[in-house]
């Protein structure tokens, strides 16, 4: 029998001091909108995987890899792995 696959997310967020255009205008929206307590709006992306395996400590370091490799710029990227 196959064990389940491990349940895993990768979170993608610009690093602080990078410009995030995005966050900035979906603020000035909601400003528009009557939300005046919002403030330091960031987007980024969330992946979520379904992963082979039974070890989470070899799966993050599998995600490591891929963050390191395509998911992430990181230059201008932080990432950030969580395997349940």
């Amino acid at each position: 029998m196959k064990a389940p696959p491990l349940k895993a997310k990768v979170h993608v967020f610009l690093k602080p001091g990078v410009l995030d255009v995005q966050g900035k205008a979906v603020e000035g929206a909601l400003h528009g909108l009557g939300w005046d307590g919002v403030a330091n709006v960031r987007v980024g992306k969330l992946l979520e995987f379904d992963l082979d395996g039974s070890d989470p400590e070899a799966a993050k370091g599998e995600l490591t890899a891929m963050c390191e490799k395509l998911l992430a710029n990181t230059v201008i990227e932080s990432y950030k792995v969580e395997v349940a």
